[in-house]
């Protein structure tokens, strides 16, 4: 399939270093408030980034483009990506859709998904949450959104078998209060959010990190809000040639982890496989091989 034309955060991210450092106090004020820093007029963008309007011009040719009404259009394509629905996803991709079978596109579109996704994973924020994800001194949260909600209890399942204090929060934003009554410093909270990203995720995430939670945050290209609360996040490609977006890039990344923790709870956590499934076995839930 085509090759994505990279985002104008990607395209900060990689051309940073070369930035000068009134150029990097514009980035860095766009980056946290993405991409809404960048809607206004050049003038307005430079105002509110405490920069001159010549500075937001040097950047925006440094990133690749011709000015700044292209580099405006960008941020408006990629804000307009971020909100819409199935519907608005679907005729997006049908109307360039090869002339091939659904099934060549799709693997096309997963694979492409899967490359960018652990391309922009970085290695550092990866160990750090892996040991945030392990740790036994707190309790883990873990919690998902509409969709994101099967990953939550995906993660939960395998987490709680590997480590003790997991906690699964329900989906119901009514019932968060209870939960975040018992968070302290020496929890982490897990977080699932893609696009159209939900308020009260980033409120929860806001909440967590005043009393003192480490945050990791699984998102999409697009990157949910959260991502400005979260000690690490990471970017998740989804797109397919559907109305909705795919999880399996995201699926991918959050088997990783698992893996990960596992190995840095080793022994521990095949301690608590063997007792598991001693407890399996009493209550013959499970069917032996060999087995009447």
């Amino acid at each position: 399939m085509p090759e994505k034309s990279p985002s104008v955060r990607d395209l900060i991210r990689a051309e940073y270093e070369g930035l000068t450092p009134s150029e990097r106090k514009f980035a860095n004020a766009l980056l946290q408030d993405y991409p809404g820093a960048g809607l206004a007029s050049i003038t307005e963008v430079a105002a509110n980034a405490d920069v001159s309007t010549p500075t937001v011009a040097r950047m925006v040719q440094k990133l690749g483009f011709k000015g700044f009404p292209q580099f405006h259009r960008a941020l408006l394509d990629e804000l307009q990506a971020k909100v819409s629905g199935p519907t608005q996803r679907r005729a997006a991709w049908a109307t360039e859709a090869p002339e091939t079978h659904l099934l060549n596109r799709f693997a096309q579109a997963v694979t492409h998904n899967l490359a960018q996704s652990f391309s922009h994973v970085d290695s550092a924020s990866f160990d750090a949450s892996v040991a945030l994800l392990a740790g036994s001194e707190g309790q883990l949260y873990v919690v998902g959104g509409r969709i994101t909600r099967s990953l939550a209890d995906y993660a939960f399942t395998h987490f709680q078998a590997i480590r003790p204090g997991v906690v699964h929060m329900t989906s119901s934003a009514a019932t968060w209060p209870h939960y975040v009554l018992d968070m302290g410093p020496g929890d982490t909270l897990l977080i699932f959010d893609i696009r159209r990203y939900e308020q009260n995720l980033l409120r929860l995430a806001e909440l967590a990190s005043e009393r003192g939670v480490k945050v990791v945050l699984i998102t999409d290209q697009w990157t949910s809000p959260v991502a400005r609360v979260a000690d690490h996040a990471f970017t998740c490609w989804v797109e397919i040639p559907s109305g909705w977006d795919s999880n399996i890039a995201t699926m991918m990344l959050l088997e990783a982890m698992i893996a990960a923790v596992q190995e840095a709870r080793w022994p521990e956590a095949r301690d608590r496989y063997e007792e598991l499934d001693r407890i399996f076995d009493q209550t013959r839930l499970f069917r032996k091989p060999g087995g009447g």
